[in-house]
C-alpha cells in the first residue's frame, strides 16, 4: 500500500562544500545526488584536508561565501566548459570569482587568510567533473568541532573524519527534511529560528497532513517516490553538528538550535537517502512512500 507523505516545497544544491548554495525550481537526480551538489570543495594547502564549516574555529566565515553554477536560469542540469563545471563564488566583500579565473585560488586564499585550492570531484559515469582525478583528492579528510553540549557524541573537541571516496559529502548523496520537523522544533524552542537554510537539506517536503512532528523518522528503511521518475531509499537519520548554530545571512548564531535538537530528537534532523532511480524532480512534485 502506498502512503502520501506530501510534496516537494524546495530544492537546494551546494556547488561548493560548506558554502551557501542555491535554491532550484527543478533538479536532475543522479546516482551521486542532485547534479552539481558538492561538486567542489576548498582544500587546505598545508595539510590536504577539506575545508568544512563543521570546524568554525579553523574556518570561521565559510558561510559568508556563496556558490552558484554559471548556467542558464532555471536549468535543471549543469553545463560543462572544457570538461569542467564552472562555478561562481561570491566573496564576503561582494566581489566574485569563478573557477575558470586564473587568480581563483589566490582570491579565495586572501579572503580566508589561509592558503587553499578549489578542487572538483573527478568525472565518473557522466557526472559533474573537474580537473582533479579521484586519486588527487580521495579519500578526502576533514575536521569537525563538537561543542560542549549534552547529547552529542563528543564534547569540546575536534575530530577528524573521512569523506566517501571520490565525493565531498559527509554522509550520503541525498538529504531530505520535512517542514513538520522544523515546525516541531520551533514549538520546542520558540525563540529559535529553525530555518531550512540551517540544515542544508537537498529536498524539503511538506507532509500531506500539514502537522508538526519528526515525520521523516518513520521513513527510514522505506522507499520514496518523488514525481514520476525518482525513487529514493531512506537509509538513516542525519546527525547534526555545530554548523546548525552558525550565523548565515540574516540568521543569527544560536547554540540553542543544536541543543534543542539534541534534547528532543537525539541530535538528528532529517534523513539520508540513496538513489534507486534517477530523473528530474520539480518543486511541487508529489512525494509518496511506496515500499
Amino acid at each position: 500500500m502506498t502512503t502520501p507523505p506530501g510534496a516537494v516545497v524546495s530544492l537546494w544544491r551546494y556547488p561548493v562544500k560548506s558554502m551557501l548554495g542555491e535554491e532550484l525550481n527543478a533538479a536532475e537526480v543522479t546516482a551521486r545526488g542532485l547534479r552539481g551538489d558538492r561538486a567542489y570543495a576548498l582544500v587546505d594547502s598545508t595539510n590536504g584536508k577539506v575545508a568544512s564549516a563543521k570546524n568554525p574555529r579553523k574556518w570561521p566565515n565559510l558561510f559568508a561565501f556563496r556558490a552558484n553554477f554559471i548556467e542558464p536560469a532555471g536549468s535543471a542540469g549543469v553545463a560543462e566548459v572544457n570538461g569542467r563545471v564552472p562555478v561562481r563564488i561570491t566573496l564576503p566583500d561582494g566581489s566574485m570569482v569563478t573557477s575558470e579565473d586564473d587568480n581563483c585560488n589566490q582570491m579565495l586564499s586572501r579572503a580566508l587568510a589561509r592558503e587553499v585550492t578549489l578542487e572538483a570531484v573527478a568525472k565518473s559515469d557522466g557526472e559533474n567533473g573537474g580537473s582533479s582525478s579521484a586519486s588527487d583528492i580521495s579519500p578526502a579528510r576533514a575536521e569537525g568541532y563538537w561543542p560542549d553540549m549534552d547529547g552529542l557524541d563528543y564534547r569540546d573537541t575536534v575530530t577528524e573524519f573521512t569523506l566517501p571516496t571520490g565525493m565531498f559529502f559527509d554522509g550520503a548523496v541525498i538529504h531530505l527534511l520535512t517542514t513538520g520537523t522544523l515546525a516541531r522544533l520551533g514549538e520546542l524552542y520558540p525563540q529559535g529560528r529553525f530555518d531550512v537554510r540551517r540544515f542544508r537539506a537537498n529536498i524539503v517536503i511538506q507532509p500531506a497532513s500539514g502537522e508538526s512532528g519528526f515525520t521523516e523518522n518513520a521513513w527510514i528503511g522505506h522507499t520514496l517516490a518523488i514525481g514520476d521518475e525518482v525513487r529514493l531509499n531512506i537509509t538513516r537519520p542525519c546527525g547534526r553538528c555545530v554548523m546548525t548554530t552558525l550565523p548565515q545571512g540574516d540568521l543569527p548564531g544560536d547554540p540553542n538550535i543544536l541543543r534543542t535538537v539534541a534534547q528532543h530528537n537525539d541530535a538528528k534532523v532529517g534523513v539520508y537517502a540513496t538513489v534507486l532511480r534517477g530523473g528530474t524532480i520539480h518543486r511541487g512534485d508529489s512525494v509518496r512512500r511506496i515500499a
